[in-house]
């Protein structure tokens, strides 16, 4: 039986097709020179190919887990060592909070994707909505914080501010569209 790999679409237990859906309305892959099955070349183009983009997949999965933990140390210890002004360093560090929660979310994506080979949409709307709620609490804390603004920062942030919000409520109607569509990215 082949196995599935990310690249050609198939039917899952379809043995010979080449295309379609599964089960569940998910994508399963089948490569044509599995690896692992008796009497095919181990080392053919399309195998060699296929565990470099694995390869390249994880080394980015364990780059971004390092970077999410750089992040939250120096965001813990930012807001520990600027204790006296501490309006500012409270924004900081829920800025800094909200960086490591995309950052994993993007790592669960990625992650996910390798293990079923099925990108789903739904993270991603999700990343955007919170990346955009992030904008919205740095443009407000700036907005708050700042003693002095000049007309031009000051209608800078209220139209990023404006933006941010935009952003947010297109992602929450993509979000819901998905929702009452009935499409599910949850593997079961």
């Amino acid at each position: 039986m082949p196995r599935a790999w990310p690249g050609t679409p198939t039917r899952a237990g379809s043995g010979n097709r080449s295309q379609g859906r599964g089960d569940q309305g998910t994508i399963v892959t089948i490569v044509a020179d599995d690896p692992t099955v008796p009497g095919r070349s181990h080392l053919g183009p399309d195998a060699v190919i296929t565990w470099v983009i694995v390869a390249i997949e994880y080394a980015i999965v364990i780059s971004l887990l390092a970077v999410a933990g750089i992040v939250l140390v120096r965001t813990v210890l930012d807001f520990l060592d600027q204790w006296s002004s501490f309006p500012g360093t409270v924004v900081g560090a829920i800025d800094g909070i909200l960086v490591v929660i995309i950052l994993l979310d993007i790592v669960h994506t990625v992650f996910r994707h390798l293990r079923t080979s099925v990108f789903p949409v739904r993270p991603f709307l999700v990343i955007g909505i919170l990346a955009g709620v992030r904008d919205i609490l740095s443009a407000s804390a700036h907005l708050t914080l700042s003693t002095h603004l000049a007309n031009v920062d000051f209608n800078d942030t209220l139209i990023s501010l404006g933006v941010g919000v935009g952003v947010v409520v297109f992602l929450l109607l993509g979000l819901f569209i998905l929702r009452i569509s009935g499409h599910s990215d949850e593997i079961d």
